[in-house]
């Protein structure tokens, strides 16, 4: 593993190794504005950037022949200088051969959860040779970190434009940016929907007492089904089937609202979208 100078209070190779990446396995690319390429923000955007990253120029001389399987993509800062701003990482499962033309080769690359959770928020200061836009891990391992951004929090859109994925539900009962999120969802009773993508079926449920919607639907997060027999019985045949899972709310009670109130909303909302007949209710 590369030697990381200690009088940097911190690298991008700190970084790495705390996510468990070894920078010698890694490519690390900075891409700049232009007019034949991304040629602003809006560009960069999860199908330019990887349409644009995965093409390169067969003459080129900085891009390696054989490059690794994690690529760490980075853009010049607006600000300036060598200041470059961590966008994404891909996933290369090698060059798509049949796709080589005189002058490209394209890869496959696909994006990645690793550093997550430091997109558009880590910031390193690229090497003096600012043209040599790629990078063997290794060598970009030594490149002080000058920012991490504190993450920006995400407003909550509202109870009736709530729509989540699994994934997304997961997000929200951990990262700091949902804390509004957690509040709102903290305080209210409701009735739920969870539309499963994969088989077009709904179920409904309830979140009552001291339980509250964020209470219910953390223990989603935890496990996938909740408990919920019909859940819990696509999940034994499939661990991963909670990814098909989206999650909305039908209707919001106050905190002090009778049990009675909500059983009877639940109820409703079963009969109305025959979610005993034809979906995931199994009372």
């Amino acid at each position: 593993m590369t030697s990381i100078d200690p009088t940097w209070k911190l690298s991008l190779g700190h970084v790495l190794e705390a996510a468990g990446i070894e920078p010698a396995a890694t490519l690390v690319i900075r891409h700049t504005y232009s007019p034949n390429g991304l040629r602003g923000p809006d560009d960069v955007n999860p199908v330019s950037l990887l349409e644009y990253t995965r093409r390169q120029e067969r003459r080129g001389s900085k891009f390696p022949k054989d490059p690794p399987a994690l690529w760490l993509v980075f853009m010049r800062d607006g600000t300036g200088g060598r200041r470059s701003r961590f966008v994404t990482a891909y996933e290369n499962a090698g060059e798509v051969l049949e796709a080589r033309t005189a002058d490209w080769r394209y890869f496959d690359i696909r994006e990645t959860d690793l550093l997550r959770s430091l997109q558009d928020r880590l910031v390193v200061e690229w090497s003096g040779d600012t043209i040599n836009w790629a990078k063997p891990g290794n060598r970009a391992a030594l490149f002080p970190v000058i920012e991490v951004a504190d993450p920006e929090a995400v407003p909550f859109p509202g109870f009736d434009n709530l729509l989540l994925t699994f994934r997304e539900l997961v997000t929200m009962t951990e990262d700091t940016r949902y804390a509004a999120w957690r509040t709102a969802l903290g305080a209210v009773q409701g009735i739920y929907l969870v539309a499963d993508t994969r088989i077009g079926q709904l179920y409904v449920g309830k979140a009552d007492g001291v339980e509250r919607i964020l209470g219910r639907w953390s223990t989603y997060a935890k496990d996938g089904h909740g408990g919920n027999v019909a859940l819990r019985e696509l999940m034994k045949l499939d661990p991963a089937h909670s990814d098909h899972f989206v999650f909305s709310i039908l209707r919001v009670f106050g905190p002090s609202t009778p049990t009675a109130d909500v059983d009877a909303a639940e109820a409703h909302f079963k009969n109305a979208l025959l979610t005993r007949r034809f979906g995931l209710n199994r009372n």
